[in-house]
């Protein structure tokens, strides 16, 4: 009796982790989409432009300057968060700490697409 129900408890773990692990999973599209809107909801375009530079690169200059892996969305992610300089130039980017690294990533996804717009 002990060996089934710690058999079933395992299974039921195991479900569970599964359908968390799928409800986490995100759609590439949707998140191209969600960070679009979270960028138009910030202060991003005060300094960034999809084309063309204004203060900072444009999102097409970052696009073609990373690839779009997750090692690079997590250090951009990052660089939205904490700010940083000397990438792009003496002026620094601005901290967005209110700025969740799941969204933070939704961002990147938005930015780094401009490359696949090009191709």
């Amino acid at each position: 009796m002990n060996r089934t129900l710690i058999f079933s408890c395992c299974f039921a773990i195991g479900l569970l982790g599964s359908g968390v692990a799928k409800s986490q999973a995100t759609d590439p599209k949707k998140d191209i989409e969600l960070g679009k809107a979270l960028i138009a909801k910030s202060d991003c375009f005060a300094c960034h432009k999809p084309d063309g530079k204004l203060v900072g690169p444009s999102y097409a200059d970052i696009a073609k300057k990373y690839k779009n892996t997750e090692a690079n969305t997590t250090m951009l992610a990052g660089k939205i968060i904490k700010g940083g300089s000397g990438t792009w130039g003496q002026i620094p980017m601005a901290a967005h700490p209110k700025i969740t690294q799941v969204d933070a990533k939704k961002m990147v996804a938005f930015i780094l697409s401009h490359n696949a717009e090009k191709k």
